[in-house]
């Protein structure tokens, strides 16, 4: 067994606290939060069951990500027409700029928080 994959092989629990496995080498029955989304499901409260980890090449240290158990997920609650309508005007504010009210077809960016004509338009204010 080499030293990375003695590492992320835990299925005890007693070095980690929780299961731990390899990248890819996790049971059947467990899922990440983003494979419980494309199955419609969502954790629902249950605690974290295990854990899979691989050994970040660049910095050295672990990268985790947590599993839950499968038959313990809940179905994802249905986007209702009030949370539809939030999220549109949620939207609508991040692509409007408020320097002059302009609103795009893209989100403006957080870095300077208006458009790219006001941004210009006040470099050239501040250089003259």
């Amino acid at each position: 067994m080499s030293g990375v994959y003695g590492k992320c092989f835990d299925p005890t629990g007693a070095l980690h606290g929780i299961p731990t496995y390899p990248w890819k080498l996790a049971p059947d029955g467990l899922a990440t939060r983003r494979q419980l989304r494309t199955l419609g499901l969502r954790p629902g409260g249950q605690p974290v069951a295990a854990q899979v980890m691989r050994i970040n090449r660049r910095t050295g240290g672990p990268r985790v990500a947590y599993l839950y158990r499968l038959d313990l997920a809940l179905p994802v609650r249905p986007m209702t027409s009030r949370k539809w309508g939030a999220l549109a005007l949620a939207v609508h504010a991040r692509r409007t700029c408020p320097a002059c009210q302009i609103t795009y077809s893209y989100c403006l960016s957080t870095r300077h928080g208006i458009c790219g004509l006001c941004l210009a338009a006040e470099e050239q204010r501040t250089a003259a």
